[in-house]
């Protein structure tokens, strides 16, 4: 089975649980797009576009560091992840 580090994420719903910069804290949403160093989150009728190195997210249930998944999308999904 896949990890949700391996899946892909556009139409997947996610939190922002812990970030560098605290404006990002708490944002809830949907991923619309993904590049190699952001999130497009559709939160409250707007466009969001969150960095992933300076965040920690809950997707789908699942904790991540962004930090970890700073990669293309198709690269991150090819990858192998040590389990924490």
């Amino acid at each position: 089975m896949k990890s949700i580090l391996q899946m892909p994420w556009i139409s997947k719903n996610i939190e922002i649980i812990d970030s560098s910069d605290p404006s990002l804290i708490g944002i809830k949403g949907i991923i619309l797009d993904e590049t190699s160093r952001t999130l497009a989150i559709k939160s409250q009728n707007r466009r969001l576009i969150v960095p992933k190195d300076v965040v920690k997210m809950k997707i789908e249930g699942h904790d991540i560091t962004g930090r970890k998944v700073t990669q293309k999308p198709e690269d991150r999904i090819n990858r192998r992840y040590r389990r924490d």
